[in-house]
């Protein structure tokens, strides 16, 4: 009968296996370069934010360097039109260096060149901006059956130039005039931004004695509210009608001067904002701003 030996071994502990190397094991023994782990989409489009919080955030600098408004501005790097050292700028409130380089796509420029500035002169009853206590607001007028039939503007009126329009600035709902509506952020800044310097006119029907020494305060010297006045051309246009050219426009400015020298405002009409008058424009009816028409 023949013998049978039985070799009797160990079991294998697998943690003292040695190990199958891996594809990127054996792509680096090999020497190859290894291929780098895709980004996230998020990362790869996040530009990168600058640390310092004295920075301006870029809309804000874009207002500054007279581009557009900043609501303009997050519009147009939403859009992707806005470039940042050369890189595009997707992201709302990114800061940016004050030496930083911006560029405009030309897309924004030919969106800024379609938006319209109307001029209305608004009669008594309605407030400038939104409705309240009753009142309309006088952009209700601006419809085509109150454009002025002598508007020399070739600018055919469409529904989407209400789309964003909005007075750029106030006038009393006692008061008549020239009111400036518009689509257009940088002309909006120009009239009413706080570093304005524009002109505004206005016809001011008073009853009253004024005296040298009033005629002088509401030149200059005058207080509202614990702040001095910006310095007024005042003059008298008539016996009852006194000439007000104005480069600030707190609220119910005029109304008020004239009760610190004793007179009542009986009647007030804006005539003029920068160098654009109000002209021959019928009380209730508006006009489009021409392109040859600068404030």
């Amino acid at each position: 009968m023949a013998r049978i030996t039985l070799k009797v071994t160990k079991p294998v502990d697998p943690a003292t296996l040695p190990k199958t190397p891996t594809s990127r094991a054996r792509r680096a023994q090999r020497g190859r370069p290894l291929p780098k782990a895709p980004a996230s989409t998020a990362a790869a489009t996040r530009p990168p934010r600058h640390e310092n919080p004295d920075d301006p955030r870029l809309s804000k600098r874009m207002s500054e360097l007279g581009l557009c408004s900043r609501r303009e501005a997050d519009e147009w790097i939403e859009n992707g039109w806005v470039k940042v050292d050369g890189k595009v700028v997707t992201t709302l409130g990114v800061r940016v260096s004050p030496l930083a380089r911006i560029d405009i796509d030309p897309a924004a420029a030919r969106h800024q060149s379609e938006q319209v500035t109307i001029l209305l002169n608004k009669p008594i009853g309605y407030v400038s901006g939104q409705a309240e206590d009753g009142y309309q607001p006088a952009m209700v007028l601006i419809k085509p059956e109150n454009r002025w039939p002598e508007d020399p503007s070739p600018t055919r009126f469409k529904p989407g130039h209400l789309r964003g329009l909005a007075p750029a600035g106030r006038l009393d709902i006692d008061s008549t005039g020239l009111m400036v509506f518009t689509q257009d952020g940088r002309i909006a800044r120009q009239l009413v931004g706080r570093d304005s310097a524009v002109e505004k006119e206005y016809l001011v029907r008073v009853e009253g004695s004024l005296s040298d020494k009033g005629m002088k305060l509401l030149q200059h010297g005058l207080e509202l509210d614990g702040v001095e006045l910006k310095p007024a051309r005042v003059s008298w246009q008539n016996e009852h009608q006194l000439r007000f050219v104005l480069r600030e426009g707190r609220k119910r400015q005029i109304r008020r001067m004239c009760e610190l020298v004793g007179l009542t405002v009986i009647g007030l009409k804006r005539v003029r904002s920068g160098s654009v008058p109000l002209g021959p424009l019928p009380v209730g009816q508006w006009r489009y701003l021409r392109r040859d028409e600068k404030f």
